[in-house]
């Protein structure tokens, strides 16, 4: 397979180095059963240099992890891994953080993951005992780095400063962001994550589906999850939006909607991470990488979106 030179850039101010497109796992596996397509989407993401995935046990009810963690020996530490702890329902003490830890990395193969995060900033437990303990988990030797998902500019201002009494520096924080999914931009948090060091990752970052230009409002789809998060007024509205992706793509040599949109996100100064099933959605998740929109197309897409 030819490969890519992609840019490389560091999670937050630790020393992981990763492409600037990671790939989503959360459809990886169902109780570890691995299809032999993810393994072709995976290791085509290796030959071509995208090195970040991102899993958590809640994903496929541990599957993503288990399906990972059977592609790994041999690639690791090539590939670079984030995943995630889930707060609840019954874990009601930080001290349950080390024993989710251990399971996540027999799932994974792993004796260190490179980012491990807390899913949501969910009571009862407060942030700064969470940070407390990944602050724990690092200083074993199990965790290079520590990050956050779903948090607001003041709950990872609170993650910041709890680490940082223990020395240690938040990476990431990982949220929806999409250009017609903006909130991030909204709140202040992608201004707060550059102000502070800390890599905005964004999940959903083609919308559920909404900026590959595949739905219509004649178009839906199938009846299932993503038809209960696609609606046909949003579908509707963002067609101008898709249909400015597309020109703008025409420019590129023939790029996709999708492909225009993971480049904003990546102008933006965010890290997506689209989901790929198999070698062809792999392939055309890098052909995001290896170009750049110009300052005016990036502003065009802003109004627009």
């Amino acid at each position: 397979m030819h490969e890519l030179t992609p840019e490389y850039i560091p999670l937050g101010s630790s020393d992981i180095m990763v492409s600037r497109l990671g790939i989503g796992t959360n459809t990886w596996g169902s109780f570890g059963k691995a299809d032999p397509a993810m393994k072709s989407a995976f290791d085509a993401a290796i030959d071509l240099g995208i090195n970040f995935f991102d899993t958590a046990e809640i994903y496929q009810l541990n599957g993503s992890e288990m399906t990972l963690g059977q592609f790994l020996p041999g690639a690791h530490p090539k590939a670079i891994v984030e995943t995630k702890i889930f707060p609840l329902p019954w874990r009601l003490s930080a001290k349950r953080l080390l024993p989710a830890l251990r399971a996540s990395l027999a799932r994974l193969n792993l004796e260190r993951v490179d980012i491990y995060m807390i899913h949501f900033p969910l009571p009862p437990v407060s942030i700064e005992a969470w940070m407390d303990a990944f602050a724990g988990a690092v200083e074993m030797g199990l965790v290079r780095a520590v990050g956050v998902s779903n948090y607001n500019a003041d709950q990872m201002k609170r993650a910041i400063a709890a680490l940082g009494k223990r020395g240690i520096h938040l990476a990431v924080n990982q949220v929806e962001y999409s250009l017609v999914r903006r909130a991030p931009e909204r709140d202040g948090l992608l201004d707060l994550c550059k102000e502070m060091g800390v890599t905005l990752i964004a999940y959903h970052p083609l919308a559920s589906g909404l900026l590959t230009g595949k739905y219509t409002p004649e178009h839906m789809p199938p009846a299932g999850r993503r038809s209960l998060t696609v609606t046909r007024a949003e579908v509707a509205r963002v067609q101008p939006v898709v249909g400015l992706l597309r020109q703008i793509g025409e420019a590129h040599g023939g790029k996709t909607p999708g492909q225009v949109a993971l480049n904003w996100l990546i102008a933006k100064g965010a890290l997506p991470i689209p989901g790929a099933k198999n070698l062809a959605q792999m392939q055309s998740n890098a052909a995001a990488l290896g170009w750049r929109l110009t300052s005016d197309e990036v502003a065009a897409l802003d109004a627009a979106g």
